[in-house]
């Protein structure tokens, strides 16, 4: 039996449980407070994936972590910025089923997983999602899966603005995927 928390401010929505907490806010996202949630003296892996546009990743100091970039294009256009929208009831419960899910599958100790709503600038994130495990490939394993579930099924949509005249795109938050001009969407 779940005893799940609901937390809600201003400025973002929270469902956490033991080890799992899912996060919707407009604000920016918090890398040091999100690794923070999920370590523990039990785990001998984190993994953090701070994805922005595109999933680009570089390694670097001694922690397994991955940092997305944001791209300032996309199929060779200018972006401005991103937006992202949801239905913050649906999207956090099943934000919260998948990190269940996927910390029972890969036996995570710890699992957040944050998407920021709202305008989201080149250059910054919109969705973490850090894991702790026990060792290494639980980690990493876990933390792909995550990202992977949360951009197929996590009910978020994203607007991307390209410059010019061009406007923008609406997108499902998936990799690739071809959207809708706006003009079209009306």
């Amino acid at each position: 039996m779940t005893s799940r928390t609901l937390l809600k401010r201003s400025s973002f929505e929270q469902l956490q449980d033991e080890g799992i907490s899912v996060v919707l806010t407009h604000s920016a996202l918090d890398i040091p407070s999100v690794i923070a949630d999920v370590k523990t003296p039990k785990a001998g892996a984190v993994v953090l994936f701070a994805g922005r546009k595109a999933t680009s990743l570089a390694s670097f100091s001694h922690a397994d972590k991955t940092l997305g970039t944001t791209r300032d294009n996309f199929d060779g256009k200018p972006v401005t910025h991103l937006e992202y929208s949801s239905y913050s009831p649906l999207a956090l419960r099943t934000m919260f089923s998948i990190a269940q899910a996927v910390k029972q599958k890969h036996a995570l100790t710890a699992i957040t997983m944050a998407h920021r709503l709202g305008v989201v600038p080149i250059a910054e994130e919109s969705i973490l999602i850090a894991v702790s495990a026990p060792h290494r490939h639980a980690a990493w394993t876990g933390g792909q899966e995550a990202l992977e579930m949360c951009k197929e099924k996590v009910e978020v949509w994203k607007l991307e603005e390209f410059g010019g005249d061009e406007g923008g795109v609406w997108r499902a938050n998936r990799d690739g995927a071809r959207g809708v001009p706006l003009d079209s969407a009306n």
